[in-house]
């Protein structure tokens, strides 16, 4: 698609945007595309609650980039439904006070229908990043939620292939956008000498993850791999949720370093001899689309991942990225790495597959869709007025 620019949508908008994940939590595809937006449009950024004793208020402060990020905070032990409730008070506040009356609602989780399904926006868009129904502790009603929204969509997108092909006969309007690639922030992984504090100390080589750690995550695999071999030290940035810490495997050779910021992730990646995307094979990981697999290759690092769809097609497909379902092959994968000669060969490669990959050219492409959906509106609402006078 070609590049646009905001000023050549038919006209401007406020975006408004209810998320399942808090901005400051791991920065990924919302935080990549909304502060884009945050650019060009006024953009809000609606979290999930936060309970406390005794609070019932909105708190709204901006990003670096620019998002104003809006926070409920209520009481603890409210029923669902005064929750919702509570909720949809506050958003309508929040629409009052900062005078947002042309605006478009941009969806990350269908449970924010609850107490959003009154708003009247010019355009609903769905961007399904997830299959959230198969994680760990999804509500029941969530796929229910998921019918009615793809219902009150004007515009889908998906996070990847795979679950575009599985949802594409649910929507007229839908799109896929796997992963992209900061390319100049990622790329500084291959120049960055100056090691972290924290792994300067662990010894090579050094095989490397970092996302959350949750149900996704294989631990077997882990711990298998690094007990077949002890003089490889595994290195794991990262929170651990919705899992019990107390399950991951303690060796010697594993390094549990906790979460990191985006701005130090590509000096830990520079310390690393091969990046791994250890996901496990079950509902929650069919139909992923690894925002790190583009990451790690750009800061020049060989990566290992089990059989995920879309890593498999396309980095595995174009010999970029090899696949390993348990430890013997993970174990042989990372041995006929350290035994690669021309790594230069691989790095071109690479190069050449990531050089139109980029948020840049996947928020310019959601755009110039969101820009043709909102005229074919228009043309549908005027015809419609039109036969109405008749």
């Amino acid at each position: 698609m070609k590049t646009i620019t905001s000023a050549q949508l038919t006209e401007k908008f406020d975006l408004v945007c209810f998320s399942h994940l808090r901005w400051d939590f791991v920065y990924q595809r919302p935080q990549h595309l909304l502060s884009r937006f945050g650019k060009h449009f006024r953009t809000f950024f609606i979290e999930e609650p936060i309970f406390t004793d005794n609070e019932n208020r909105l708190n709204i402060r901006q990003s670096t980039e620019g998002v104003h990020l809006a926070t409920p905070f209520l009481p603890h032990g409210l029923p669902p439904e005064e929750v919702n409730n509570r909720i949809r008070d506050l958003v309508n506040e929040l629409f009052r006070e900062q005078q947002i009356d042309d605006y478009v609602l941009w969806y990350y989780t269908p449970m924010a229908l609850t107490f959003s399904d009154h708003l009247q926006p010019k355009m609903t868009v769905f961007d399904c990043m997830d299959e959230l129904s198969a994680f760990k502790f999804a509500p029941p009603i969530l796929t229910q939620l998921e019918k009615e929204l793809l219902n009150k969509a004007d515009l889908v997108f998906t996070g990847g292939v795979s679950l575009y092909e599985h949802k594409k006969h649910q929507h007229h309007n839908i799109y896929p956008f796997p992963s992209s690639i900061d390319y100049k922030h990622f790329g500084q992984g291959r120049t960055i000498r100056e090691e972290p504090a924290d792994q300067k100390e662990i010894p090579h080589p050094r095989i490397g993850f970092y996302g959350v750690v949750d149900e996704r995550f294989d631990i077997e695999l882990l711990d298998n791999a690094a007990e077949q071999r002890p003089e490889w030290h595994f290195v794991i940035l990262g929170p651990v949720v919705k899992i019990d810490e107390a399950s991951l495997p303690r060796r010697a050779n594993i390094h549990y370093l906790g979460s990191k910021k985006y701005n130090e992730l590509p000096a830990y990646l520079a310390g690393w001899d091969i990046a791994m995307i250890p996901f496990a094979r079950n509902e929650s990981t069919r139909f992923i689309s690894p925002t790190k697999t583009p990451e790690y290759l750009a800061a020049g690092r060989p990566v290992i991942s089990t059989s995920i769809k879309d890593v498999v097609d396309p980095y595995h497909k174009n010999e970029l990225v090899e696949i390993a379902d348990d430890a013997d092959a993970f174990v042989a994968a990372a041995e006929r790495i350290f035994k690669r000669q021309d790594k230069n060969h691989w790095l071109r490669k690479v190069d050449e597959f990531l050089a139109n990959n980029s948020w840049d050219k996947t928020w310019a492409a959601m755009l110039q869709l969101m820009n043709m959906t909102m005229k074919d509106n228009t043309t549908i609402n005027t015809k419609k007025t039109k036969e109405a006078y008749v």
